[in-house]
């Protein structure tokens, strides 16, 4: 399934223009690469903050003013430290026919035996790298849990990858543990 975003293009603007841009229900954005020059656009806040909560991934196609589809990567989004909006995000414009780098979520499925017992569950990571063509890409990569017990990891060299997409993570880089929580004492420590 093909993920589309409507964009307009948009002249260079201070950060003035910026910022009734961002109050009109706007993202300032900008697609790069391949040997293009830079193309600046405008989104729609909502539509794109719509897609980004969905944790989709993989290839976006953005469709500008009445030109062909552009294929493109999200590579950066940047977000108001107070407020969570969005305020800029930056496409990588990408040839479909070349290997692509990129991240892709890991979309962590079940509740773990380990946490039924009193477990706790540490993700320390949401997403790995890949590399693939980009018709491979997926949006996301299931990661089952549910069978891990106290003490059971999943390190990036476990998961099950689509044919086709290879990890640039390390291997041996953990995503999630399942670890027994550690008991609060009231007691001081003897010495």
């Amino acid at each position: 399934m093909k993920t589309y975003l409507r964009g307009e293009t948009r002249a260079a603007m201070n950060k003035t223009g910026l910022r009734q841009l961002r109050r009109s229900g706007q993202i300032p954005a900008i697609v790069f690469g391949i040997g293009e020059d830079n193309l600046m656009i405008q989104l729609s806040a909502k539509e794109f903050g719509k897609w980004a909560r969905s944790g989709q991934g993989g290839i976006v196609e953005l469709r500008l003013d009445n030109q062909e589809p552009i294929p493109v990567l999200l590579e950066t989004v940047q977000r108001d430290p107070v407020t969570r909006e969005y305020i800029h995000v930056d496409f990588l414009r990408i040839n479909k026919n070349e290997i692509v780098r990129t991240r892709v979520n890991l979309d962590y499925i079940g509740t773990a035996k380990g946490a039924k017992l009193g477990g706790v569950v540490q993700i320390q990571s949401t997403f790995i790298e890949i590399e693939s063509y980009p018709d491979h890409v997926p949006a996301v990569i299931p990661v089952d849990i549910s069978e891990l017990e106290i003490g059971d990891s999943v390190h990036v060299g476990d998961l099950k990858l689509p044919d086709g997409v290879v990890s640039i993570s390390a291997a041996n880089e953990l995503l999630v543990s399942v670890v027994t929580p550690k008991v609060q004492t009231d007691q001081p420590e003897a010495m």
